[in-house]
């Protein structure tokens, strides 16, 4: 097959615990993309088996190996392959070969030749279990009401990205999960395709139930990124605001109470109410006008990466 583009390729793949799978997948990617100029980047993220010893014995040229520090989970790893990564096209995807890197040519040929800026996949006959089907069907459900993207596989790692949407992503906690909503709040035209799923080929899955309680936090995070991130005045201020009225009418209707009827106010638990909503009216306006603050030194302050790079080897070589 003709290769679409000459445009330099990087393929960036997080790796926890997949000494068994790493060889196949990078042999599989090298099939793949005949005829293509690219670079595999694999980022170890602090892995307990042998998964850097097997990535560095390949003695590849091609093979880009990202040790990290510490265990910082799989979004602040693809982020580091990300920011590494020099390819005018970055495609993701995972490293346990439930993704096939077969599907790449075809993902490419929308992202080059319909001009999108990101194209995802969409997995057809899932092999996972019902502990990763059901949440993940959730997750999609929830992120397609209540952000209006109309995404139907949220949780599918394989994506192609353009250089200037990747490089733009901020990911940490399990932001990875929502990739493709962060591209969309950049502006991106995204455009959903199927590809295959395969079950995995060796290790053990590292989903677990307790992840789902993290991805709706960070969805409840991105919402709030979407409407407020720039002006949270707008949300705590309002809010602060509708609490400090209430109060102050409560209040009012009591010293109308205790001067103009004479009645004793002082045993009303009414008034323990409209003391606490003017208290929390106050603090409400106070974080608004804070985070404020915090917002402004974010865009002013210096850029830096929420993780440490422990060493960089291409080709089984320190770089």
């Amino acid at each position: 097959m003709t290769p679409v583009t000459d445009a330099l390729l990087s393929i960036v793949v997080p790796l926890y615990n997949e000494e068994d799978n790493v060889a196949l997948l990078t042999q599989k990617i090298h099939e793949s993309l005949v005829g293509y100029a690219y670079e595999i980047i694999y980022i170890d993220d602090f892995s307990t088996d042998r998964t850097r010893k097997t990535v560095k014995d390949l003695q590849d040229s091609k093979v880009h190996l990202i040790e990290l520090k510490k265990n910082y989970g799989q979004s602040l790893a693809l982020a580091a392959g990300l920011d590494y990564a020099k390819g005018e096209y970055i495609i993701t995807m995972d490293g346990d070969l439930q993704n096939d890197p077969s599907d790449i040519p075809q993902m490419l040929k929308h992202a080059v030749e319909d001009d999108y800026d990101v194209v995802t996949g969409i997995r057809q006959k899932r092999k996972d279990s019902q502990v990763k089907k059901i949440p993940s069907k959730i997750a999609n459900f929830l992120v397609r009401r209540v952000t209006k993207l109309d995404i139907k596989d949220n949780g599918c790692a394989l994506k192609v990205f353009t250089r200037d949407i990747a490089k733009d992503l901020n990911l940490y906690g399990e932001m990875h999960r929502f990739i493709n909503l962060l591209a969309y709040l950049e502006g991106a035209q995204i455009k959903q395709v199927p590809v295959k799923h395969h079950a995995r080929h060796a290790g053990v899955s590292k989903y677990g139930l307790e992840r789902v309680f993290k991805v709706v936090a960070d969805m409840m995070l991105l919402l709030f990124i979407r409407k407020y991130f720039q002006r949270p005045i707008h949300l705590f201020g309002i809010f602060g605001f509708l609490l400090i009225l209430i109060g102050i009418f409560i209040n009012i209707y009591l010293l109308f109470v205790k001067f103009y009827l004479g009645q004793d106010i002082g045993t009303r638990p009414l008034l323990i109410f409209g003391l606490m909503f003017i208290l929390a009216g106050i603090q409400l306006f106070t974080i608004g006008i804070v985070m404020e603050l915090l917002i402004r030194t974010y865009y002013e302050s210096q850029n830096k990466r929420p993780y440490r790079i422990k060493k960089v080897t291409v080709g089984g070589q320190v770089s």
